[in-house]
């Protein structure tokens, strides 16, 4: 039997606010993808990758995260609270689709630099344009004032 507090009455698993942050990126991230698969920068095989979900949430950490100058896989990892395996998993697929390529850290021999390629600084041009206008998008949806209300609030929270 179970305790009042645990009960499965009123939806409580689902009505509450990180349910709510949880559907909203989902929704902005689909969006996003959504206008990337469109984004007349985006090369028709990346496009193709995108309109057909292989390209996902996990591969946007390293649209994110990755410095326009390049990054080690260790730092880069470290950026997008990953392990380094799971990152150099995602880096070795972008790298397969042409959006990153790896050189020998000019600073240590033992580490690699990831760095943006031609196709890949297209592609992080395109995602710039894309969230702008998923974010223009939302400001109309639920009002410039309520989402920056929100925007300031969750910068507070996760700057926690």
């Amino acid at each position: 039997m179970l305790t009042p507090h645990l009960s499965d009455s009123g939806g409580w698993r689902q009505a509450h606010i990180g349910h709510w942050l949880r559907l909203a990126l989902a929704h902005f991230d689909a969006r996003v993808m959504a206008l990337m698969a469109q984004h007349p920068a985006v090369s028709l095989g990346l496009s193709n990758l995108v309109a057909r979900g292989q390209v996902g949430a996990a591969h946007i950490h390293i649209t994110r995260h990755l410095s326009s100058g390049g990054s080690r896989l260790t730092d880069l990892a470290e950026r997008a609270g990953m392990t380094k395996q799971a990152m150099g998993a995602l880096v070795n697929q972008c790298e397969a689709w042409g959006m990153v390529s790896r050189a020998p850290d000019p600073t240590d021999g033992r580490a690699q630099q990831v760095r943006f390629t031609a196709t890949g600084l297209a592609w992080l041009g395109a995602y710039q344009d894309a969230v702008a206008q998923a974010e223009s998008e939302l400001r109309l949806g639920i009002g410039d004032e309520v989402a920056t209300v929100i925007a300031i609030g969750l910068e507070a929270y996760g700057g926690q």
